[in-house]
């Protein structure tokens, strides 16, 4: 069985403010207007994954919360696991497995008092421009003007062997080590029992799930910016990324199935 852990947002889905041309169907509806697209490309190749299902599990592996990922619809039906809150959460049939949120709460109990540190930081922060979430206890999420900047003072103030900061854009984030999508990934492949996994991912929190993998995809921007350690590929051509990753996937399958 192979493990297809992959990122949503810009790795399989994408922001109407991301150009992806005419040839797209909607797959994220947020206050009655559709936000997020995958190319239809992406859907053809999305249902060639979903008729694999016997060889291949599709895992997405995103820090959106359930809330947020419930909205997305790829048009291929449920899928029976996803990874959300950084892997921090588990849904398994649609629904949170409680033994799973426990374990992460366990993981992360050295860098509670960090994050809390984080919170108190963040609450004074004059540069913040949105409200200040604690998701599910397990990190810190806000929006920021001059996010670079407010990251870098993060970094001086908190214990960066227990927590990792990262900006995307204008949000800003603060994140348990124990709480990557790496270690996610060992976690779900023990817990699946899985013997080869995939990974593809677009920034930087993505990295660790990408050099976990026996297979790493990374977007080309990506892969520019970050010297990656382990087997980690990055696509080459003209391709949607979305596009790329599916197809790489499936003929990795292919070859799999060929050498069992």
């Amino acid at each position: 069985m192979v493990l297809f852990h992959t990122d949503l947002d810009n790795t399989m889905i994408y922001s109407y403010k991301h150009e992806i041309g005419a040839d797209k169907r909607c797959a994220e509806v947020y206050h009655g207007r559709e936000i997020s697209y995958i190319t239809k490309e992406t859907y053809r190749l999305l249902q060639q994954i979903k008729a694999k299902e016997e060889q291949l599990v599709m895992v997405p592996t995103t820090t959106r919360t359930t809330e947020q990922y419930q909205r997305i619809h790829l048009g291929i039906g449920d899928l029976p696991y996803a990874l959300v809150c950084n892997g921090g959460v588990l849904l398994a049939g649609g629904r949170e497995d409680e033994n799973w949120y426990r374990g992460s709460l366990e993981r992360i109990r050295d860098s509670r008092e960090t994050l809390h540190q984080a919170l108190e930081l963040l609450d004074k922060e004059s540069r913040r421009s949105f409200e200040l979430r604690f998701i599910r206890e397990l990190f810190v999420f806000t929006k920021c003007q001059e996010p670079e900047a407010v990251v870098c003072d993060l970094k001086r103030k908190l214990d960066l062997n227990v927590v990792e900061v990262f900006r995307n854009g204008e949000k800003v984030y603060v994140l348990p080590k124990a709480l990557s999508k790496g270690s996610a990934l060992q976690r779900f492949k023990e817990y699946f029992g899985a013997a080869y996994t995939i990974a593809a991912g677009d920034s930087e929190f993505d990295c660790s799930m990408l050099e976990a993998a026996d297979l790493g995809i990374a977007a080309p921007a990506l892969a520019q910016n970050y010297s990656f350690q382990g087997n980690v590929v990055c696509p080459s051509g003209k391709k949607i990324f979305a596009e790329a990753v599916l197809a790489l996937v499936l003929a990795r399958v292919e070859n799999c199935m060929k050498n069992k």
